[in-house]
């Protein structure tokens, strides 16, 4: 997940893509705990601010790259569940914060669409206090009609493969814990989503910001719903961080730890 400033100061990695971040950055969690609100408008040369869980959408290219202070190479989980997520996080405030992390990428390629990401994130991330048959319908309907809407803009049918070369990619890039415990961890999670609708189409991009919570269940790190509530109370009251990119110097000011590739 390493970037280098090469690619982080390509404009043309810095379009606008508003709609695709509300059809595609909300994770099955988001879609479980606040997935029915809209996405904030981004402000003119800023970020919008939002309570919800679920992510808000802007950008803001930085003009010269600024290192980040803070860095982390996020643990990976020790194994791998039936559905090809990691799973089995370390217990500790990183272990967390890499499962979030986890739970908010995804790859929508070739014959994998959304439904399979979303449903295979939900469980594999989701805490079982919180999962229902009505819940994973809903994740499951949600994906689908986003599915539709990506097909459209790559000029295929819905449930045809995407167009060879195309893709729809989301990744964390950075994070800032807003509470902690030895059990529960509260995180804000810097999101980056591409897309490319093809071999010779130009990628475009766009970043969401979300607020979860992680609960420690049966020894592993999961997304609670509960967790996220003590979450956003623990972070009334505060600025939420601005939606920039790792380069930018508003990056360092918003309080982010950029994220560096495990070895």
């Amino acid at each position: 997940m390493a970037r280098t400033r090469g690619t982080w100061n390509t404009k043309g990695t810095w379009l606008a893509g508003v709609a695709l971040v509300a059809v595609l950055a909300l994770t099955a969690y988001a879609l479980l705990s606040g997935g029915d609100d809209e996405p904030d408008t981004p402000a003119k040369g800023g970020a919008s601010a939002s309570a919800s869980p679920s992510p808000s959408a802007t950008y803001a290219p930085p003009d010269d790259w600024t290192e980040p202070e803070r860095w982390s190479a996020l643990p990976r989980g020790e194994r791998t569940d039936e559905r090809g997520s990691q799973v089995g996080f370390p217990h500790t405030t990183e272990g967390a914060v890499a499962m979030a992390a986890a739970a908010n990428t995804t790859v929508v390629e070739g014959s994998t669409s959304n439904v399979d990401e979303q449903l295979r994130l939900y469980y594999g991330y989701i805490g079982q206090a919180d999962q229902s048959a009505a819940a994973a319908e809903r994740v499951e309907l949600s994906a689908g009609e986003s599915d539709k809407t990506i097909a459209r803009s790559m000029g295929v049918k819905p449930g045809q493969p995407l167009p060879s070369g195309a893709y729809v990619r989301s990744s964390v890039v950075g994070y800032k814990v807003v509470k902690k415990s030895t059990d529960e961890v509260g995180v804000w999670l810097l999101s980056r989503v591409v897309q490319k609708a093809g071999e010779t189409v130009k990628e475009e991009g766009s970043y969401s910001r979300t607020l979860v919570g992680a609960l420690w269940q049966g020894g592993d790190w999961k997304l609670s719903v509960s967790a996220t509530r003590r979450a956003q109370d623990a972070a009334q009251g505060q600025s939420e961080p601005q939606m920039v990119a790792p380069g930018d110097a508003g990056f360092n000011a918003a309080g982010w730890t950029a994220i560096r590739a495990a070895s």
